[in-house]
């Protein structure tokens, strides 16, 4: 069965088509053809809607003596769905669509509508402009600003296109990822100085001073509520530091440092191991005869 759908026929060797015998058909024949409904349309025997796209059987033959332009134009007969009544439907090549001849009449379809509102506008400024010079003369003058405002928005439409054409898909790519990569080392950079002034940062050390060095009991309060202050008042800290320090050099330059318990008691024990050593002996005190 499969030789039934090969597209190449089998032609033996000794085959002669000028022995082929021509068949004569009528000029207008009708064709079977299978075929899908135009439009949706409505039987004026049975009421039944077939609708756009259904598919029919249909006899299709020439209009003879109907033309449009040197274009043939066809008719096609087919059969309602449910009761069989025929119907007859021809072809449109003025409006590029297609005409009801017999047998249904034609849903209604809004942009036909339109077309026909088109059309008797047409015909009534047509009717207007006939008798009228000033009116015809007014009707071209709108046309014609309709025309350069027209213009104008292609203009401008093509000057918008040229510019975005200039704009390739690689340029905005680039764009693109060039701002990432200025982005992200903008963010390193500020990381790094983060990190910089955190474990970079100078110390400030406070120098404790001795008690020795201090005369009166005044600088030493004022060092002391100094050094309790919290932590934010760091600077002022340092600078009250710095000046009972600076206070304490020169009074221990001009006056003379004053001698500790320990000290005193140093230098009594040295005189008194002195006046030890230094004391005659018993034999030199009493020699012998």
């Amino acid at each position: 069965m499969g030789e039934r759908k090969v597209l190449n026929k089998y032609y033996p060797p000794n085959f002669d088509p000028s022995k082929l015998l021509r068949v004569r058909r009528p000029k207008n024949k009708q064709l079977k053809v299978r075929m899908m409904l135009p439009m949706s349309i409505r039987c004026n025997t049975c009421g039944n809607y077939i609708y756009k796209g259904t598919k029919l059987n249909s006899r299709k033959e020439d209009v003879i003596g109907e033309t449009y332009l040197g274009i043939q134009i066809f008719r096609f007969y087919f059969k309602c769905t449910k009761c069989s009544a025929e119907m007859a439907i021809k072809t449109d090549p003025q409006n590029s669509d297609y005409a009801v001849e017999s047998g249904a009449t034609r849903n209604f379809e809004p942009w036909r509508a339109e077309d026909e509102e088109v059309e008797k506008e047409r015909r009534k400024r047509e009717s207007e402009e006939m008798g009228d010079a000033m009116k015809s003369l007014e009707n071209r003058t709108l046309d014609s600003k309709r025309e350069m405002d027209i213009l104008a928005a292609l203009d401008e439409m093509k000057s918008m296109k040229s510019r975005h054409a200039r704009v390739s898909v690689d340029s905005m790519l680039e764009a693109l990822q060039r701002t990432a990569a200025e982005k992200e080392k903008k963010i390193e950079e500020e990381d790094e100085a983060l990190i910089k002034s955190i474990f970079q940062k100078p110390k400030e050390f406070v120098r404790r001073i001795s008690d020795d060095v201090f005369n009166d009991d005044e600088d030493l309060t004022r060092l002391l509520s100094g050094n309790g202050e919290t932590s934010n008042d760091g600077l002022k800290r340092r600078k009250v530091s710095e000046d009972a320090l600076t206070k304490a050099r020169v009074m221990a330059h001009f006056c003379p440092r004053p001698r500790n318990q320990k000290t005193k008691q140093k230098e009594t024990h040295n005189t008194t191991k002195a006046q030890f050593t230094n004391r005659p002996s018993l034999a030199q005190i009493n020699p012998k005869p």
